[in-house]
């Protein structure tokens, strides 16, 4: 079956503002789940929502531990799932979480993160993607601006814009130690970019994208139509935000690291098919191919 290509990238060769096409932000309502009506409003005008205390005081330093402990277990030395930063060889990420930990999946798949999911998207939701960042003390590097959405459209075969991620802080995040950037409202307009996509991009992409990045008068009149906000939150804080928006992260040269649990949900309405804007999808622990609905608990 031929899917529509409805946000055309990586093809020409000067980039373009496009708005978003009928794809709605929020499909749900207060009454499906824990987020009120005007909650609801402020996420599909702004692109983003944030919950203040995900997880409780208690919970928190299991977590903590749990994020410890990975960077330190050896059955994960060697694993292709583990990311490393390109110049200090530190863990950047460590993918497909939700199945290496237990801990993790609980709380991804528990109705204060799932549960959010189905109710911003309309629909049951599975995991595209799993994943801890780890931005170490004096070593973090940056994640540069992008879309989340054109990646996963030109290199996953995600259709339309009915996904969204959950980051949930592990430690402090601060404007001075690499915290979250998006630009409220960039969600409404689609950047394509320029430059093809290489084999196996996924390999280089992981550790520092240019490909599917956007470009510097692209990023200008976004930022200066929708400003920039620089997101400071408390550990066990949680960030939910759509598909679409415009975000970064700055490198960390403070000593406190700033770590996350970052979950990637999609509607079960809206599954992959074949790349728009490469030659094969990425592999599944990157970018799932397994659609089976998250159950909820």
């Amino acid at each position: 079956m031929t899917v529509q290509d409805l946000y055309p990238t990586r093809a020409g060769r000067q980039p373009v503002l496009m708005y978003r096409n009928d794809d709605p932000v929020t499909f749900g309502t207060e009454e499906d789940g824990l987020l009120d009506a005007e909650t609801l409003n402020n996420y599909a005008e702004n692109g983003f929502t944030n919950v203040d205390q995900l997880l409780s005081p208690e919970e928190l330093p299991t977590y903590q531990n749990e994020l410890n402990r990975l960077l330190v277990d050896e059955a994960l030395d060697g694993d292709d799932r583990v990311v490393r930063e390109k110049d200090s060889n530190e863990v950047r990420s460590i993918f497909e979480i939700h199945k290496i930990s237990e801990i993790f999946n609980q709380i991804i798949t528990d109705e204060r993160v799932a549960g959010r999911a189905r109710q911003i998207l309309g629909s049951d939701v599975y995991i595209h993607q799993s994943r801890v960042n780890y931005k170490p003390g004096f070593r973090g590097n940056p994640f540069y601006w992008h879309s989340d959405f054109e990646t996963w459209h030109a290199e996953d075969g995600m259709p339309r814009m009915r996904a969204l991620s959950v980051s949930i802080a592990l430690t402090d995040n601060r404007s001075y130690n690499g915290g979250l950037m998006i630009m409220p409202g960039s969600h409404k307009t689609f950047v394509s970019c320029v430059g093809e996509t290489p084999e196996e991009y996924y390999r280089h992409s992981l550790r520092e994208q240019d490909i599917g990045t956007p470009d510097e008068t692209s990023l200008a009149v976004l930022a200066e139509k929708h400003g920039i906000e620089v997101f400071s939150s408390d550990a066990g804080s949680a960030t939910i935000f759509d598909c679409n928006c415009m975000h970064g992260s700055n490198g960390n040269i403070t000593p406190f690291p700033r770590s996350n649990l970052f979950v990637v949900f999609n509607s079960v309405e809206n599954t992959c098919v074949e790349p728009f804007s490469a030659n094969k999808p990425r592999p599944p622990f990157v970018a799932s191919r397994d659609f089976t609905p998250v159950t909820p608990r």
